[in-house]
């Protein structure tokens, strides 16, 4: 595993858990702006070749 596809799983798993506490806090616009940087980073991994669970 090259150090791009481990940055971009450490990248994930950081803004999924900024997602998970931002909506238990109700910060609407934290967790937007988390999910839009989920699916950038998603589509990032989906053009490398990057295998993603669901």
């Amino acid at each position: 595993m090259g150090e791009f596809t481990t940055t971009i799983e450490q990248r994930l798993d950081q803004a999924y858990k900024g997602l998970r506490e931002a909506r238990s806090v109700g910060d609407d616009y934290l967790a937007d702006t988390l999910t839009a940087e989920i699916e950038d980073l998603r589509r990032l991994a989906v053009d490398h070749g990057i295998p993603l669970p669901r």
